[in-house]
Formats: C-alpha cells, sequence, structure tokens
C-alpha cells in the first residue's frame, strides 16, 4: 500500500510542478501584454502628435506648438492647440488615414473636431477597416480660423488572437494532463462479475494478482499459485460469503482432482500473510464456507 501511495505522491508532485509551470508562464504573459499595451499606448500618442503638426503646417502655422496629447477615456485621444487653426476636411482625412496606418490596432476609428467655446461638433466622419464602412460627409469645406480640439475615438480591441489561443491550448493541454492524472492515480477497483482485473486494494494490502504479490508496509509477500487463485476469488466478492464447495471447484476441478482438507490448508496460509493488516481476515462462516472482511474504516 505504500508503494501505492508513494506512487500517487509522486504523481501529485508532478502535477503540481506543471500547474506551476503553467501559472507562471500565464503570469509572465500576462505581464508581457501589459508591457506591450503601453508601448503601443506611447507609439499611438505620438503618431497622434504627428497628425497635429501636420495640420499645423497645412493652416500655415509652423511655430506654435501641438499641446499634450490627452487619453480622456478608453480608447478616446484628444488633440489640442496651442492657437487658432484652420483645416480642410479632405486634408484631415487623408492626414489622419497616413498616420494611423502605422498604428495595427487602429484599423477603425472616430474623427470629431470640436469648438474649444462650447465642445459643438465642427467636423465628423468614421473611418472602418471595411472601406464600406465609411462615414464622411461635408468634405470639400475649408473651416474658419478657430479653436479646435480633435477626439479620436478608437475601436477597443479584441482579445489578442495568439495570446487567446495560447491560453486555450495551455488549458486543453492542462485539462488533459488532469484527466490522465486523476485517471491514473484512482485506487483499482474489485471488479465484481469476474471480469478481468490484475490489482485489487484489500484495506492496506495491494494485492497483485499478476505477479502473485501482496504488498504491504512496503514488503512484498509472494504468493503461490493456488494461494492467489484462492485469493483473487475472494477479491472480487470482499464481505460476501463464499460457498465452500464453490472454491473447490474453481480452484481445483480443472486439475481433475477436487482435495477436501486442502482448501482449509491454503486458507490458513493466507490468513497468516495477511495478519499485517487487521482490517483483512478470512472467518468461517459455518455450514457454508468462507469469507473475505475487509473493514474500509
Amino acid at each position: 500500500m505504500l508503494v501505492s501511495l508513494n506512487l500517487l505522491s509522486r504523481k501529485r508532485k508532478c502535477m503540481c510542478a506543471l500547474l506551476l509551470l503553467f501559472s507562471i508562464s500565464v503570469i509572465s504573459a500576462a505581464f508581457n501584454t501589459a508591457d506591450s499595451d503601453d508601448f503601443d499606448t506611447s507609439r499611438r500618442e505620438i503618431l497622434l502628435r504627428r497628425i497635429g503638426h501636420e495640420l499645423l503646417l497645412q493652416s500655415g502655422d509652423s511655430t506654435s506648438r501641438v499641446l499634450p496629447i490627452k487619453k480622456i477615456a478608453d480608447n478616446v485621444y484628444q488633440i489640442s492647440f496651442e492657437n487658432d487653426l484652420t483645416f480642410q476636411p479632405d486634408s484631415l482625412i487623408s492626414t489622419t488615414e497616413r498616420f494611423l496606418v502605422k498604428d495595427p490596432l487602429a484599423s477603425d476609428y472616430i474623427v470629431n473636431v470640436l469648438n474649444c467655446a462650447n465642445a459643438s461638433v465642427a467636423f465628423g466622419y468614421a473611418i472602418s477597416n471595411d472601406k464600406k464602412e465609411n462615414i464622411i460627409a461635408c468634405k470639400g469645406r475649408k473651416q474658419p480660423i478657430a479653436c479646435y480640439m480633435i477626439n479620436i475615438k478608437f475601436k477597443p480591441p479584441g482579445i489578442n488572437t495568439a495570446w487567446n489561443e495560447y491560453l486555450l491550448g495551455g488549458l486543453s493541454f492542462l485539462a488533459f494532463v488532469g484527466f490522465v492524472f486523476f485517471r491514473s492515480v484512482k485506487p483499482p477497483r474489485n471488479v465484481p462479475g469476474g471480469e478481468h482485473t490484475d490489482l485489487f486494494m484489500l484495506g492496506a494490502v495491494l494485492f497483485d494478482d499478476k505477479n502473485r504479490k501482496l504488498v504491504i508496509n512496503e514488503q512484498t509477500i509472494d504468493l503461490t499459485g493456488t494461494e492467489s487463485r484462492v485469493l483473487r476469488i475472494f477479491a472480487l466478492s470482499p464481505n460476501e460469503t463464499i460457498d465452500r464447495s464453490r472454491l473447490q471447484k474453481e480452484i481445483w476441478e480443472d486439475e481433475g482432482v477436487i482435495v477436501g482438507r486442502s482448501l482449509d490448508m491454503f486458507i490458513s496460509k493466507l490468513r497468516k500473510k495477511l495478519e499485517f493488516d487487521p482490517n483483512i481476515k478470512i472467518v468461517v462462516i459455518r455450514g457454508k464456507g468462507y469469507k473475505l472482511e475487509v473493514n474500509m474504516a
């Protein structure tokens, strides 16, 4: 039994190690994803400043500043200017597309040009990865010189495909390992009805029918062929009375001889080999036969 427990312990340690490695990889990937997000945000802000710079140049202003880019909400950024300016809607559209094409996460976005005084929308349009979904109006009308703010709202990115596949693949692998682990550590069952099984757990005793051995407290006890056949009959029907005639018939009839007192001798030998575990004993049921009593407590 102790050998079985040691095997179980080793498998548990192996499973824990796999869980630990998977957890570390998930955490590491999460940190890498967070670092990547910070990098992408900083790069996007630089692209937005370039858009502001181009608009000032197109307005004839090469000296005033583009004010710091503000992130006013999730996926929403604001470009503002030190001085008033004018802009051509067609140029604004082409300029934003030219720079934002360098942002892999900016395939879909909405641009609103607001008047600083009352935040009313002076001009707006929507760009989609599917060109048929673009919404653009009022092109070709130059806007008057005024104080403008440009808000650009980006479509929220979905879960990164590679990261998603990594998680799904990792979880699938973990589920498979868990299935194999729990299947492998499940204790051997005594299968009723004569179905084939080689291992039986009888209290603290592991009975290996195939190799004719008992394993008790790290001690291995050998069984004879007949002893193993007798114990197998009991192990298949623990805590059930087995008729004496059935035992004699199943053990010796194939050999053409049924020996009356031999059964008692083999039962006696088995009792001695099982006496290390007080929860297991072969008892006589008078007038009927024998019973292997296994106390599971």
